[in-house]
């Protein structure tokens, strides 16, 4: 899956998923709303043998899928990182 990630200006450390192909024509008014404008990171090709630093890439595909995009948020605040 050819993929496009974008990061918000607004919203601090949010990331939005999409399919290259769909852009953002799958992805909520609101949500938009929300994250204001956005600035293009990277292009990326999604498959299952791929790792994502912060994001499991079958979770991300799944979810762009079903939903049209993925939207990956900092953790929060307190909570303790899972090592593996």
């Amino acid at each position: 899956m050819q993929c496009t990630v974008y990061k918000s200006l607004r919203q601090f450390d949010y990331f939005l998923y999409v399919r290259t192909a769909d852009g953002f024509s799958r992805v909520p008014d609101s949500l938009q709303q929300l994250l204001g404008r956005l600035e293009k990171v990277i292009e990326v090709e999604l498959h299952a043998g791929r790792r994502l630093a912060q994001a499991d890439v079958e979770e991300v595909m799944r979810q762009i899928e079903a939903r049209g995009y993925y939207l990956l948020m900092p953790p929060l605040a307190g909570t303790v990182p899972l090592v593996s």
